[in-house]
């Protein structure tokens, strides 16, 4: 079976955000807006042939933590979607 997972890669809190900072910025540039913070992150919509949901998010979690999110720097969380 194929399953859709989605994966979000974020910076981890204690890790600098410039592009956050520039787009929280942009935001209280127009005084209509506001925002106290902003991080940004990545997002990633994976097809994964797998058994189950829960080994295709096994799946995806060993993708992303391989390839998709730096161990250092980023945290991630898997989420198998529903049709």
């Amino acid at each position: 079976m194929k399953f859709r997972v989605r994966v979000l890669v974020r910076l981890r809190p204690s890790v600098y955000d410039p592009q956050g900072q520039a787009i929280r910025k942009a935001i209280a540039a127009d005084p209509r807006l506001s925002a106290e913070s902003v991080r940004q992150g990545k997002m990633f919509d994976l097809e994964v042939k797998a058994g189950s949901p829960s080994e295709a998010k096994a799946r995806a979690e060993e993708i992303a933590s391989r390839v998709l999110a730096n161990p250092v720097l980023e945290d991630f969380s898997v989420q198998v979607l529903l049709d």
